[in-house]
């Protein structure tokens, strides 16, 4: 049975791993890990900080049912709240890189505050991380070492803006990055593409929509081996179409072909469909064809 770790300040992981106190209370960058005297085994640990990580050295991280094994060049992105587990096997004194970890109280009131939910990549899992290239990584040294010059300063009325101006840059940064990610890996992207289809294709036509009903995002990144957003993200860059808009893509198809070939009422297409409520299928009917179900059986 797993047992559970949770951090909520920066000060408390500092504690945790023995070293001494945060120079800045909300936000911390840490090159060196110590050897810890802590058995990992069945420990999630979860926190109420974003953490950014770049990796290298030796053991697996695990994120959800997946593990990664740690290269150079490797970084992952954890909110806060999701679990993660730890391997006991790894070698701390050959783990190479930086990690940085922020409380969401420091960008509360910034632009970043408001705009961190568009980094979806704080939520892929861990087998969905982004692998930078030399050029890259000196890149996000480079605001790292920024972020690290301001937090051991003296701190003035500048020092917050500074900080989370560099935060922002890292993650601008690797959403760039990610984007190139997605690129160089098409042709893998879209066997993932076909994959999906065919899913939806098997599952619109099976026991189990009868059963759940409309699939979820994360039900279907499952049935995928990835994660929700990962499978989202990836969908856009190759189709221009979100995991949602093919799976509303397939109910509409669905609800076309009971109002051409059937005289079953709209409610009852809606239900057959699995919507609860029928005015909710006739909204999104409207929404993805421009007309109500009502209009489209008639003029057509």
């Amino acid at each position: 049975m797993s047992t559970f770790f949770h951090i909520t300040s920066i000060s408390e992981v500092h504690h945790f791993l023995g070293i001494k106190p945060p120079a800045h209370p909300l936000i911390t960058v840490i090159r060196e890990w110590p050897v810890l005297d802590f058995d990992f085994t069945n420990t999630k640990i979860t926190s109420d900080l974003f953490i950014i990580s770049m990796k290298g050295g030796t053991g697996t991280i695990g994120y959800g049912r997946s593990t990664y094994d740690y290269e150079n060049g490797t970084m992952v992105f954890t909110a806060p709240k999701q679990a993660l587990t730890f391997d006991s096997n790894i070698d701390y004194k050959k783990l190479t890189g930086w990690t940085i970890l922020f409380h969401s109280d420091l960008i509360r009131k910034s632009v970043l505050g408001s705009e961190i939910s568009k980094y979806t990549f704080f939520g892929y899992a861990v087998n969905e991380a982004l692998h930078i290239s030399d050029k890259e990584r000196n890149i996000l040294n480079d605001f790292v070492r920024h972020i690290e010059i301001e937090i051991n300063q003296n701190i003035d009325k500048h020092s917050q803006e500074l900080i989370i101006s560099n935060v922002h840059s890292i993650l601008k940064y690797c959403e760039r990055f990610y984007d190139r990610q997605f690129f160089t890996r098409t042709n893998l992207n879209k066997d993932y593409v076909v994959l999906f289809e065919k899913y939806l294709e098997k599952y619109f036509s099976s026991e189990k929509f009868a059963e759940k009903g409309i699939p979820t995002v994360a039900h279907c990144g499952e049935a995928l081996n990835m994660s929700a957003r990962y499978l989202s993200d990836l969908l856009k860059v190759e189709t221009g179409r979100s995991a949602k808009d093919h799976i509303h893509d397939f109910i509409i198809e669905k609800a076309k072909t009971l109002l051409l070939g059937t005289n079953i009422t709209i409610s009852e297409i809606a239900y057959t469909l699995k919507f609860e409520y029928p005015q909710h299928f006739s909204k999104l009917f409207k929404a993805r064809t421009g007309t109500n179900p009502t209009d489209y059986r008639t003029l057509n």
